[in-house]
């Protein structure tokens, strides 16, 4: 099923698509729970599927994998924040509108996930992607598709071509580099809440124009 089709999206779905749904959401949560309690390598389809009291063919139904239930609460975040890019003023700079819409994305990641898991789960399956060699190649390997993305939309934006005007590309490769050191090194710490990445996110955005405007030796 389509992240798109995720509760809240659109009109209300009839009974058998309601079902659908709650299936689909309770293997999510279960695999989640699972993952983060037990670890993802250590967790099979059949623990996941027993877990919801449905066959491993029924798993398959909705996901092809545990790689693909593992990051789906990430791709419905990612999905956010793009639609926040979109949605930001045109009077703002590129890298503002970037800067904007990721803590404001960070600010409402509650009401975007919450119809399928809750915040706590999505940020510790978050941490888990970070600390999970397999996941995070897949993870950032998505990003890579995602900033070309958000790419194309700042310069749908400014009105420029992607590909005569580098700009739009160096500015969003400056803010994903950021990101992903900012999701590193939070992953790392011991407070996985949102606050806590939003906080770090906003303070190493802050520093990116003196970063790369300045020079750092003060004699």
């Amino acid at each position: 099923m389509d992240i798109a089709d995720t509760a809240g999206a659109g009109a209300r779905p009839g009974l058998r698509e309601r079902k659908k749904q709650r299936t689909r959401d309770a293997l999510l949560r279960a695999a989640l729970e699972l993952f983060a309690t037990q670890g993802y390598e250590q967790t099979t389809v059949d623990e996941i599927a027993e877990a919801v009291d449905v066959s491993q063919r029924t798993f398959f139904r909705y996901f092809a994998g545990k790689e693909d239930v593992a990051l789906f609460s990430q791709r419905i975040a990612e999905s956010h924040f793009l639609a926040a890019v979109r949605e930001r003023p045109p009077h703002e700079a590129p890298l503002e509108a970037l800067r904007m819409a990721v803590l404001e994305g960070w600010d409402t990641i509650g009401e975007a996930v919450d119809a399928v898991v809750p915040i706590e789960l999505h940020m510790r399956t978050f941490q888990l992607i970070e600390s999970t060699p397999a996941l995070l190649a897949v993870h950032l390997r998505r990003s890579a598709e995602l900033e070309e993305e958000i790419a194309r939309v700042i310069a749908e934006r400014e009105g420029l071509d992607v590909d005569a005007d580098p700009r739009p590309r160096v500015a969003v490769a400056v803010f994903g580099g950021v990101m992903r050191v900012t999701g590193r090194l939070w992953g790392a710490g011991e407070d996985s809440s949102v606050e806590a990445i939003r906080e770090l996110t906003a303070s190493y955005l802050d520093h990116v124009g003196p970063a790369l405007a300045e020079k750092w030796r003060t004699e």
